[in-house]
């Protein structure tokens, strides 16, 4: 006697699903900017081809209602939505949240954010790093106080202290002498500006994975520049990737430079730097940007 059965499409799927293995859900939460630009559809399907469902999680609803999530990956900000995850985790004691509310609030200051850079110790010894020399300005008064410049050199990179996401915290200026100062806004950073070849590198950190990538960044600044005067003395911008510098000297500027002919840092020195800020922030997503001193060699 022979016997045959017949599987319907359906249960054609879960039966390949099991053999696949073990599925996880991926709850995100995003800002609509942010939702449009990483949320495409090859990255959903990737995802889902590895076994990870991408779900898009309602703000409107409260998160603990929603899922399950194995995992919930987030960039939303306030009090709020601080409550929101902290009444998921009670429910699901089990799920990843990426990242801790109270980590993500340390890189919302300049400051805090950075302190940690100056205490990390990474091999190669041979290779250096840290971040420009900088003080926070509170208030107009100082701004325009000579003795709170005595240990910053023009030009500067005037940022907001506040760190948010916001687009309030992205307008950023190069400041090149005190005429500049008639236009920013306290509470600042003032950066002292470094030439770096117009190159930054975008270093991305996911857990123990690192990835460095090659950008076009700020023009390098001549001495000469210290002279302009006016409007012209500070050079708004909300990005070092879009400065709006003259045209036709930004097209000249980029069109010598070849990304290609720019040495990659060692990989193990900007491993080394990724984990020892993972570790000391608490974080598993961040990325970071470096800059090789123009005046020094690598």
């Amino acid at each position: 006697m022979c016997a045959s059965t017949t599987m319907t499409e359906p249960e054609g799927e879960r039966e390949r699903e099991r053999e696949r293995g073990p599925r996880f859900t991926v709850g995100y939460a995003l800002a609509p900017k942010k939702q449009n630009s990483f949320i495409r559809d090859s990255l959903v399907n990737l995802a889902r081809s590895r076994g990870i469902d991408l779900v898009k999680i309602d703000p409107n609803r409260a998160l603990a209602d929603q899922g399950p999530f194995h995992c919930v990956l987030h960039k939303l900000y306030g009090p709020e939505w601080k409550k929101q995850l902290g009444e998921f985790r009670l429910r699901n004691p089990n799920a990843v949240i990426i990242d801790s509310p109270d980590a993500i609030e340390r890189l919302h200051n300049r400051i805090s954010m950075l302190q940690v850079v100056s205490e990390l110790e990474i091999e190669p010894r041979s290779l250096t790093f840290g971040i420009p020399k900088q003080i926070v300005i509170y208030d107009k008064e100082t701004l325009f106080d000579r003795q709170s410049w005595v240990a910053l050199k023009f030009p500067v990179i005037s940022k907001p202290l506040v760190a948010d996401g916001s687009a309030k915290s992205h307008k950023m200026a190069l400041v090149y002498n005190h005429d500049g100062l008639n236009k920013l806004k306290p509470p600042i950073v003032l950066q002292e500006f470094v030439n770096h070849g117009g190159v930054i590198f975008k270093v991305y950190v996911v857990g123990s994975h690192v990835q460095c990538v090659k950008r076009k960044s700020l023009p390098d600044v001549s001495a000469s520049s210290s002279s302009t005067s006016g409007d012209a003395a500070v050079l708004p911008f909300s990005q070092v990737s879009n400065i709006a510098t003259d045209k036709k000297a930004e097209e000249k500027y980029y069109e010598m430079m070849d990304l290609d002919d720019t040495k990659m840092p060692p990989q193990e020195f900007i491993e080394g730097i990724a984990n020892g800020l993972r570790g000391a922030l608490k974080l598993n997503l961040f990325n970071f940007d470096v800059i090789r001193d123009a005046r020094e060699s690598c």
